[in-house]
Order: C-alpha cells, then sequence, then structure tokens
C-alpha cells in the first residue's frame, strides 16, 4: 500500500508539472511583445494604447484587475495583434495586471508597469537659440567599447574597410568624448538615430528602424543612451534624438506581420516617393503627383508609415513621448518631416508640445525656398492661408545653406557673394520666430564644407562666424571643426568618415591638441574661441538683428538686446577694405570703443575702420 501511495503522490506531481508546463508554455507562446513596455502615471498624455503581440491574441477577451477604465479594444484583420486602451488619469504608479480570457476563463495575466514621473519633467527646457548644436554620427564618431562592434542576431556586421558598413562608433564613444565636445563650445549633441536597424548593409546611418523601443545593440543599451543624458545633463548640455516619423526599415517586427494592411502605404506594395514636398501644398496639384509624394516610400528598404491611420498616429505619438520621458530628451530632430501626412503630423507635434509646452522640435523642411520652408513652422501665417498649423517649433534653414555652399568664392554683384547672405535674411518676416530656425553649414546628408572650399581657412572663419552670429541655432557638424572633407559626389560614406583617434588603432588622434595637424589645430581653436563667446551673449542668442546692405562684399550687421551689443563684419574681398563708420552710427549710437573677440584686440571705432581681406571681425561694443 506505501508502494502504491509514492507512486500515487509521484503521479499526481508529475500531472501538476505537466498541466503547470502547458499554461506557461501558453502564456509565453501568447505575450511577445508589449508597447510601449511600460508608462507612466501623472501624464497630460494618460490614454494610452497598449499593443499586445502574439500568436492569436484576438482570440481573447481582456480585462483588468485593478480598477482601471478600458476605453476601447481594438482588434484588426490580422489576430496577433490586441490594441487596448485605458486611461491612467486617477492612477497612482503601480504594477497592473491585465487578464487573457476564454470562455470566460482566465488563460493568463499580463503584468503591466505605471512608474512615477520624474520630477518636473513636464517643464523640460528644450534646446534653444542660447544653444550651439553638435550633430555627429555615431557609429563614425567613436567607439568606446568594441565588445559591442557585431552583435549575434544583427545581419550587418563590423567592417570598417567599406564606406557603407559598420565601423564601430557607440554610445559609449560619444561618452567618452563629451569633455572634448563641451570644451569646443557646444551645449547640444544631435546624434543621428540610435534605435535597431537590422538591414543587411548600410544599416549605419539607422534611419531604417527595425525596433522604435531598443537602441541598437552596437551602439549599447537602452540604459546607456540613460548614461549619456545623465551625463550630458551633468554639464548642462542637452540631448536630441533623431526622430523618425515617416517610415521604418523593411526588417522592422512589424512590417514583417502588419497589423493592418493600411499600417504603410500600399500601391499595392511598393512605389518610391517623387520627392515632390511641394505637392503638400500647391493648391494646382493633381491628386496622383501629391499621392506619390507623400505616400511614396523614401526608398524600397523604407516602408512609408500611414500617419492617417489612428493606430499609427497613437503608436509614434507615445513612442516619442515614451523616449522623452525615459532618456530625458531635450528635444527631436525630426527627419523628413514634410513627407509625412500633414494632417497626421500636425498632431503628433502638438500631442508632444502639449505634454511638454517647453519641449523643441526641428523639423527637415529641405526646401528651397523661405515661404515654403516657413509654411512648416509653428503659427505659420503661411500654412494659415490654408488653415494649417503644424505646431512643430523650428524648422532648418536650408535657403542660407544653399547660399552658405558658394557665396565665399563669388566677387561682389547684385545677387552674388555677401549679398546672397543679406538676402537670405530679407525674408525672415515669412517666419513666425527666425531665433528658432537651425542655421548650418553642412550636415550629414549634404556636401562637407571645407570639401567645397578646398579647406580654405579664410572661408571657414567667415561662413562659421556667419551661422554663429546670426539668428537661430547654430549646428556644427563633427569634425568640420578640424577641417574635416568629404565629397558628397563619391557618395554618403565620404562625407561621413570616420572622427580621426576615435578608435585605438587610428594613427592620430585629433580629439587631442597635441596629435592635430596645424591646419586642424588653426580651425579647431578659431571654432573653440568663437562657440565659447557665444555661449555667454545674450545679446547673440536674443537680441535684435539689424543688417546693412553689403558694399564692396562686405556685410555689417549688429545683434543688440538692452545695453549689449555685438557688431559682426564680413570680409569676403581679397584685399583690405576700409570702412566708413558714419553708416552705421543708428547701431553704434556714439560708441567709440569694442573688443574684437577673435583676436582679442581693443578696436576704435570713430570714423574708418580696416578690416583684412577675407577676414571676419566680432565687436563686443
Amino acid at each position: 500500500m506505501k508502494t502504491n501511495s509514492f507512486f500515487q503522490k509521484a503521479s499526481v506531481v508529475f500531472s501538476l508539472f505537466l498541466l503547470l508546463n502547458i499554461f506557461s508554455t501558453e502564456v509565453n507562446a501568447q505575450i511577445e511583445r508589449v508597447e510601449p513596455p511600460f508608462w507612466w502615471a501623472e501624464m497630460e498624455t494618460s490614454e494610452i494604447e497598449i499593443l499586445f503581440y502574439g500568436k492569436d491574441i484576438a482570440e481573447y477577451s481582456v480585462s483588468t484587475q485593478e480598477e482601471v477604465v478600458i476605453n476601447g479594444v481594438v482588434k484588426t484583420e490580422n489576430p496577433n495583434y490586441l490594441f487596448v486602451t485605458i486611461e491612467t488619469k486617477n492612477l497612482q504608479p503601480q504594477t497592473l495586471h491585465f487578464n487573457f480570457s476564454k470562455k470566460k476563463r482566465i488563460k493568463f495575466t499580463q503584468e503591466y508597469e505605471l512608474k512615477k514621473r520624474k520630477e518636473n519633467s513636464a517643464l523640460r527646457e528644450g534646446f534653444s537659440s542660447a544653444d550651439v548644436m553638435y550633430l555627429l554620427m555615431p557609429d563614425r564618431f567613436a567607439n568606446g567599447n568594441p565588445d559591442n562592434d557585431s552583435v549575434k542576431g544583427l545581419a550587418d556586421k563590423l567592417n570598417r574597410e567599406a564606406e557603407g558598413g559598420r565601423h564601430g562608433g557607440d554610445i559609449q564613444g560619444i561618452i567618452d568624448h563629451l569633455d572634448y565636445i563641451e570644451d569646443l563650445g557646444a551645449t547640444a549633441i544631435w546624434s543621428t538615430p540610435l534605435l535597431e536597424d537590422n538591414d543587411k548593409g548600410y544599416s549605419y546611418h539607422t534611419y531604417a528602424q527595425s525596433d522604435v523601443y531598443k537602441i541598437d545593440p552596437r551602439y549599447g543599451s537602452n540604459e546607456d543612451y540613460q548614461r549619456l543624458a545623465e551625463e550630458m545633463h551633468e554639464r548642462d548640455m542637452k540631448l536630441i534624438m533623431d526622430y523618425v516619423t515617416n517610415h521604418w526599415g523593411a526588417e522592422h517586427w512589424m512590417i514583417k506581420d502588419l497589423p493592418t494592411y493600411d499600417w504603410i502605404h500600399q500601391f499595392p506594395g511598393y512605389a518610391n516617393s517623387n520627392y515632390r514636398m511641394e505637392t503638400q501644398y500647391d493648391p494646382h496639384a493633381s491628386a496622383i503627383d501629391a499621392k506619390y509624394c507623400e505616400k511614396g516610400w523614401f526608398v524600397r528598404t523604407m516602408p512609408d508609415l500611414n500617419q492617417s491611420n489612428p493606430l499609427v498616429l497613437q503608436y509614434l505619438i507615445q513612442n516619442a513621448i515614451w523616449w522623452i520621458e525615459f532618456a530625458d530628451l531635450d528635444g527631436f530632430r525630426v527627419d523628413t518631416y514634410s513627407y509625412n501626412d500633414k494632417e497626421g503630423i500636425s498632431k503628433w507635434t502638438k500631442a508632444i508640445m502639449d505634454e511638454y509646452p517647453n519641449f523643441n522640435i526641428v523639423g527637415e523642411v529641405w526646401l528651397h525656398n523661405q515661404a515654403q520652408i516657413s509654411y512648416w513652422q509653428k503659427d505659420s501665417e503661411i500654412g494659415a492661408l490654408q488653415d494649417f498649423n503644424s505646431y512643430c517649433p523650428s524648422v532648418m534653414d536650408f535657403t542660407l545653406h544653399d547660399a552658405l555652399g558658394n557665396m565665399f568664392k563669388e566677387k561682389a554683384g547684385w545677387g552674388s557673394g555677401m549679398q546672397k547672405a543679406y538676402g537670405n535674411f530679407v525674408n525672415d518676416f515669412l517666419y513666425p520666430n527666425t531665433n528658432n530656425l537651425l542655421v548650418f553649414l553642412e550636415n550629414h546628408d549634404t556636401g562637407r564644407f571645407n570639401e567645397i572650399y578646398d579647406q580654405d581657412f579664410n572661408s571657414y572663419q567667415l561662413g562659421l562666424t556667419l551661422i554663429a552670429t546670426t539668428r537661430g541655432i547654430p549646428q556644427l557638424y563633427y569634425g568640420s571643426e578640424i577641417a574635416m572633407r568629404g565629397d558628397k559626389g563619391k557618395g554618403d560614406g565620404d562625407i561621413r568618415r570616420d572622427f580621426p583617434g576615435g578608435w585605438e588603432s587610428d594613427e592620430q588622434n585629433a580629439f587631442q591638441a597635441s596629435e592635430r595637424t596645424e591646419l586642424q589645430e588653426n580651425f579647431h581653436s578659431f571654432t573653440k574661441k568663437l562657440l565659447n563667446f557665444r555661449k555667454n551673449s545674450k545679446a547673440i542668442h536674443e537680441g535684435e538683428l539689424t543688417h546693412y546692405l553689403p558694399e564692396n562684399n562686405v556685410y555689417v550687421y549688429f545683434r543688440e538686446l538692452a545695453d549689449d551689443k555685438v557688431m559682426v563684419i564680413l570680409n569676403n574681398n581679397e584685399e583690405e577694405q576700409n570702412l566708413d563708420l558714419n553708416r552705421f552710427q543708428e547701431n553704434l549710437n556714439g560708441i567709440s570703443t569694442g573688443k574684437e573677440v577673435l583676436s582679442g584686440k581693443q578696436i576704435q571705432l570713430k570714423e574708418k575702420l580696416s578690416i583684412a581681406g577675407k577676414t571676419p571681425m566680432v565687436i563686443q561694443l
């Protein structure tokens, strides 16, 4: 009898084990992903749409163990998705429990955390005209952790010999050189995207993302990204995420198992954009042209997201807010902003700015006409003509960039040389907020300034002085400060070269003054002096801009805020020029002396002022 009892007990235990194992298998099989992975209590965006993903999960009904209002459950044509909308407004930080049931019996439970929000998170200050933005491509900047250069499960492996390959730069490399960036005078970092991109090739730019809740492991982890923000905030620096609303990569897990047919734009399948953004506001545009601009894919490997689908739009809003809150971000640069469904991107932008009223977002609006660029800035009177408001606080000044590409090579003329700078700023009346325009010599998509001007130091001084002292937010592209060049005509890889010294095996370390060439040090020391002056100049940050018609290819303008006055002179001639200062008395107003910031010399401002050829002067009056 004892033996039979033993076997009976063993049989019961074994049966329980099998049941538990089957139950566990069902749970694990059903919930593969939950997005957002968690949320926060006391958010303005309190109604959240939680995506539950797993095999045939739509067969289950959903309830919560806690008293939580479920405002809706959406099932799509794909049974592997459930979108559950809950209200968190009056909920305290806690762990919620979602029950998934069949035939009124709970089959499994999924935990969901509501975290405590950081104090004053909603009032975070975004980047502004007081900042200088340093743009870098993490894969090409510095390799701080060689152990993550290639990662199992991600197709594109380390290949530093290939221009389009992974070179190994990462988040740790950025952290390791924060002192360098801060010392240079930059106050904010815009990094090109860091989220996972599992394309088989050319994944280093990371604009074809495969998981938008995960830092690419070849750059580090989500926690590394948090640590980067913490390290920067200790230095009073700001972190700007490059956010992509227009498209994902073809390897994105949701693209491989679409929640709905219209999650992406289909024709059916693929069709390329015609890239004619004018069709977004052209009153005479044909429907087919407008369709292929906005709905066409940017490239074949980047399926175009449909922001007019409410599920897609809400997903993108929540993902953006999640990253701001999780990583403690200070701003977004939004890729291909004007290619989105314009009503959808307007709602996306407004939702973020409602959550964070002092945040800042700069949209990439790559157009060549000020009225058309202005259309996309918040409260634009141009946009208002069509009852459109993007709510996007900042846009990029591409017309100034266009002018900078050749103005310093040109002689004086009605529309050439420094007249191009003047002509650009003449149209500032079209913008609702000129202080919130991003101004730049180059970026990761354009020809390198120092390639175009053949590393001419004088042209660099003139160009950098202009963007650092005019209205707006100056952006410097990594390596410009050491005369890095790159030919766009040879491909993107050439304008995205590795920063010398970012890898232990590099023959030269240009992060160190002792290892820079004389040319590199000239560029670097000038950049550092100018940007560090700018850092403390309220007149440059916020002052009124008054400029004078260029004469003899010399451009003069003033920045004024109360008694703080700065005079800027750009001589674009090879020869020395003599200025009659009586012409500028409405701004000088009797001031007879000033300190020239770049040389450190005291300047007499009486009747005449000489300025050497191809030289800038920045005079603190």
